[in-house]
């Protein structure tokens, strides 16, 4: 038996609704028999869009559907006309805010109001989408609030670290533009602040190597780690060669080295073992998948998986990419305004495109061509790392997207590819990058070591002494005559027994 439509889902919702504790002859949203023809399908797309859109069975039949056929039921002309904002939303439009004066008439309680205000703003994001409107402003396009990091620091400050901003921002991703202004600020001016918080300083000469001293000291009694701190000072040195360069009198002495001596530490990597566990979940979860929703979340884990392993993308990278990026036959994709805002090209294997090629059969539409997309939307800051993190947690191993892109460029050694080849699919700008990322678990290394310790310990061993045939038989020859002189210098039986004993192991060993 095939699946009820949305229009009798809707018409079930609505007539078993309760409606005891509405006002008497309050005006009641009318059944989709009664709605014009594109309103029906249009509904239709709803909850096809729903489904593509990861919402749960029962948050549809409670939440979503009705909402959305309130609208429709109140009003009976096409949806075309229905008056829907195109720009920011402060509060909701009449033909939304109408169901939510009639949740209210029906006295609902607090919790059920905001899920109801929540489910007419998701019929509001797809009715947008229908129109072809501009995405709504959302986090990632939010202005960063950085007011609380210029308090306390004097204009003349503030307004040079706003103009090294605009200079440094070039370089910096668009997606992540917003997020990274707000660490900029934070990061330039900690030091900043602390100085000016507790020191007599009115400008730059006043500021002493003391003073640096003094923060360190007090940075490490606080648990900070060498790193962080280091990385605070470095911050600070860079903001004084920037003033410097303005113009700026530096004190010499501000500007030579002061950081602490860091552990050099090894980045940590999976093991062959671990990759194969992590490989098997994937796989695992798309054949699992007993929905349409699940089935989709499980093969964009997977394609985000490969292309992270096998093509040693960053997870920012991922994010980026677009439609137009892909040449799946030529199994390609291009990397545009990676880190360092630069272009590179990447090689993928028939595995990962094959991968990519299947998630796109279930991708569906969305607001922008970028290739992943998350509730029709372009995939958030974090999702990429949370979605490998649980998958990771499922297989029992520890991982993040940036160790899938150590174990590509270690693994890409092993094999014995040239370490420049590695440094240009990972987009490094020194090549010291690419040797930190494969010093861990390098198997070229490691079979070069014991290639060697085999060689030399045969150098060795035929440069020990070794007795002949000749002179082992000489041996044996005198410890006999010594036998035989023993055994004619002694009457007593039982020592001629043992003497005889003697004789006949030396005889043994002798043949």
């Amino acid at each position: 038996m095939s699946a009820p439509s949305a229009a009798e889902r809707y018409t079930a919702i609505l007539k078993n609704s309760r409606k005891g504790k509405l006002p008497p002859g309050y005006p009641l949203p009318q059944p989709p028999a009664l709605w014009p023809a594109e309103n029906v399908e249009l509904l239709e797309r709803y909850l096809r869009w729903l489904h593509n859109d990861n919402a749960g069975p029962t948050t549809i039949d409670h939440y979503y559907l009705p909402a959305a056929g309130h609208v429709l039921g109140y009003h009976l002309q096409p949806h075309a006309t229905l008056d829907i904002s195109a720009g920011a939303i402060q509060a909701l439009d009449p033909a939304l805010e109408r169901v939510m004066d009639y949740f209210k008439a029906k006295q609902l309680n607090e919790r059920a109001l905001k899920l109801g205000r929540q489910a007419l703003e998701r019929f509001r994001r797809f009715m947008h989408e229908e129109r072809g409107y501009a995405r709504l402003p959302d986090a990632l396009s939010r202005p960063p609030r950085i007011e609380q990091y210029q308090e306390g620091l004097p204009a003349w400050l503030v307004e040079q670290l706003g103009h090294y901003q605009q200079i440094r921002q070039a370089n910096w991703r668009q997606s992540r533009l917003a997020g990274a202004i707000a660490n900029f600020w934070r990061s330039h001016t900690e030091l900043w602040r602390w100085l000016f918080a507790r020191e007599q300083i009115t400008s730059v000469g006043d500021v002493k190597r003391t003073h640096l001293y003094a923060y360190i000291d007090e940075r490490l009694a606080a648990g900070y780690s060498v790193r962080s701190i280091n990385l605070e000072v470095r911050v600070f040195q860079a903001t004084l060669r920037f003033l410097q360069e303005r113009a700026f009198e530096v004190p010499q002495a501000l500007l030579r080295r002061a950081d602490l001596r860091q552990p050099e530490t090894l980045p940590r990597f999976l093991t062959d073992e671990q990759v194969g566990q992590l490989q098997a979940e994937f796989e695992r979860s798309v054949e699992a998948a007993a929905s349409p929703a699940r089935r989709r979340n499980a093969l964009l884990d997977r394609a985000l998986f490969y292309l992270l392993w096998q093509g040693g993308l960053r997870g920012a990278e991922v994010e980026e990419l677009r439609l137009a990026d892909l040449n799946l036959a030529g199994q390609q994709i291009l990397i545009r305004g990676g880190k360092g805002n630069k272009d590179r090209a990447v090689y993928l294997t028939e595995r990962t495109c094959a991968a990519v090629e299947t998630y796109q059969t279930v991708r569906g539409s969305g607001t922008s061509d970028h290739l992943f997309l998350y509730r029709h939307e372009r995939l958030g800051k974090d999702l990429v790392r949370n979605r490998i993190k649980a998958a990771g947690r499922r297989a029992g191993v520890k991982v993040t997207p940036h160790q899938l892109r150590h174990i590509y460029a270690t693994q890409l050694v092993n094999a014995g590819c040239r370490i420049t080849t590695i440094q240009a699919l990972m987009g490094h700008k020194r090549l010291h990058t690419t040797l930190v990322y494969t010093q861990v678990h390098n198997r070229t290394v490691a079979d070069d070591y014991y290639t060697a310790m085999e060689k030399v310990e045969k150098r060795l061993e035929e440069q020990l002494p070794h007795p002949s045939a000749e002179d082992n038989g000489n041996g044996h020859h005198e410890l006999l005559a010594l036998v035989d002189a023993l055994d004619s210098g002694t009457e007593d039986e039982e020592q001629q027994a043992l003497v005889e004993e003697i004789r006949q192991g030396l005889l043994a060993l002798a043949t």
